[in-house]
């Protein structure tokens, strides 16, 4: 079916950049077949994807939470891992509809639920993700484009000023090292170079 500009199904399409004092740089929801665009609730905050896998199994969680996965982010993971595992996981446990997921990882189209993804500056960069701790008042409105943790910028500067990189778990070396050194952010395409190379190129000379 083709409609009108004039009469969209969704005038945003599937998916909106939000921005706010969480994602300075920008994160991305799919807001396609989603029933509600907003959602606040306390964080529960996990250093990585297993470690929120293992809440989840347990069901240790409760509706009204936003749960935050950081460190998965390109320099964090490294790589950028896809989150799908959790949301397959709790959508099969009937919570889809009633918790929210955040996350400096990425997600694909299969994705369901309030699930933001691709959160800019990550962790590992020492973006706002870094310092949220649980039970943190964390807002999601897909409707005005916002991501945001409810506390003040001085609680943020005091938080910011304490901060530290968390060590891995296992050190990188080789490629993974190099990679997680050179990489740069997800909204500027999580890539290895600064992306201003010009390539002349010769061109045959007129017959």
């Amino acid at each position: 079916m083709i409609r009108s500009p004039a009469d969209p199904i969704s005038p945003t399409g599937g998916l909106v950049v939000l921005k706010g004092n969480l994602a300075p740089d920008g994160a991305l929801i799919k807001i396609a077949g989603l029933h509600s665009l907003v959602h606040e609730g306390p964080a529960r905050v996990f250093e990585s994807e297993e470690a929120c896998m293992a809440v989840i199994r347990g069901r240790r969680y409760s509706a009204g939470d936003v749960l935050v996965i950081r460190n998965e982010g390109p320099k964090g993971g490294p790589g950028m891992r896809e989150m799908l595992g959790p949301t397959a996981l709790i959508y099969g446990q009937g919570m889809g509809e009633q918790v929210a997921l955040i996350t400096d990882g990425r997600f694909s189209g299969a994705t369901r639920g309030l699930c933001v993804g691709y959160l800019s500056p990550e962790a590992a960069a020492g973006g706002p993700i870094a310092l949220v701790r649980d039970g943190d008042r964390m807002r999601v409105d897909a409707a005005a484009r916002r991501l945001d943790v409810l506390l003040d910028d001085a609680e943020l500067s005091r938080r910011r000023a304490a901060w530290k990189p968390r060590p891995r778990d296992v050190p990188l070396a080789g490629a993974l090292e190099k990679y997680a050194a050179q990489v740069g952010s997800a909204h500027t395409g999580a890539v290895t170079h600064s992306g201003n190379a010009r390539w002349d190129v010769e061109q045959p000379a007129a017959e």
